[in-house]
Order: structure tokens, then sequence, then C-alpha cells
């Protein structure tokens, strides 16, 4: 006999003699399949609690970011050193981007408040179908009559 044709059964008896260990039966639980749920919409409350707490912690930024600015340009005056104004430099760089950014958020908060305003738009096309000798007849017996 192969070990090509050896059964499932028979393999499984000859490795608990091998191993010199009693057979036994593992149960395996199937785990619970939990369904992925859909976060709820944002609503109008949810939008105005981000946009408040993102514009306060842009203001405690900047206003940290002015203050490390007044005092390194003091140390850099003080000490006349290059990486010191260096330093003051990008300081104020990342003052300005931070103040950029509250400016982009008042444009997103503007954007998403017009998004919910805006309802779907209707188009009516209005579509002659004829010669254009009937459209001039209907065209003149419209100016000829104002009440149609």
């Amino acid at each position: 006999m192969t070990s090509d044709s050896v059964e499932p059964f028979n393999m499984k008896n000859r490795l608990d003699t091998t191993f010199n260990i009693a057979p036994s039966e593992v149960v395996v639980d199937k785990p619970e399949t939990v369904g992925i749920q859909k976060p709820p919409r944002l609503t109008q409350d949810d939008i105005t609690k981000d946009y408040e707490y993102t514009r306060g912690n842009l203001y405690s930024i900047i206003e940290k970011g002015q203050e490390a600015i007044n005092g390194i340009l003091e140390l850099a005056q003080e000490s006349e050193m290059p990486r010191a104004y260096e330093v003051a430099g990008q300081l104020i760089k990342s003052v300005s981007d931070a103040t950029d950014k509250l400016m982009d958020l008042q444009k997103k908060l503007k954007d998403v408040n017009e998004e919910d305003k805006k309802g779907p738009t209707t188009v009516n096309n209005a579509l002659f179908v004829g010669s254009t000798a009937e459209l001039s007849k209907l065209l003149k017996s419209q100016h000829n009559d104002p009440n149609k």
C-alpha cells in the first residue's frame, strides 16, 4: 500500500500510533458573522460640531505659533545667529499655513452648506417638431395674438 492510496481515516490512525497519542475529536465552533453597518449620515449638528472643534484647534495653533514667533525673533535678534532666523522663518511659514487652513475650513463649510441646500433641478426643454413653414406660422400667430 502506497501513501497516495491511503484513505484519510487510515492515515489518521497511522499518525495516532506513530506519535503514541489517543485519538480525539476537535470541535470547531463557527465564528459569528457580523454584518457591516453603514455609519449614519452626518447631520448638520455633527458638521457644526466638527467645524467648531477644528476651528478652535486652528485658533489655538495660530495663537501658540504667534507666541513662539515673538520668542524666536527676540532670541534671533539677541544672538544674531543665522540658524535662529532660519527657524523663525520656518515658524512664520507654519503659522501662515495654519491661517490658510482656517480660511479653507470656512470655504469647505460653505460648500457643504450649499450642497445641502441644492435640490434637484428640473430642466424642461421644449422641442418643436415640424417644418420651418409651420414654425413661422406658429410664431406669426403668437405675435399677432398676444393672449396665447
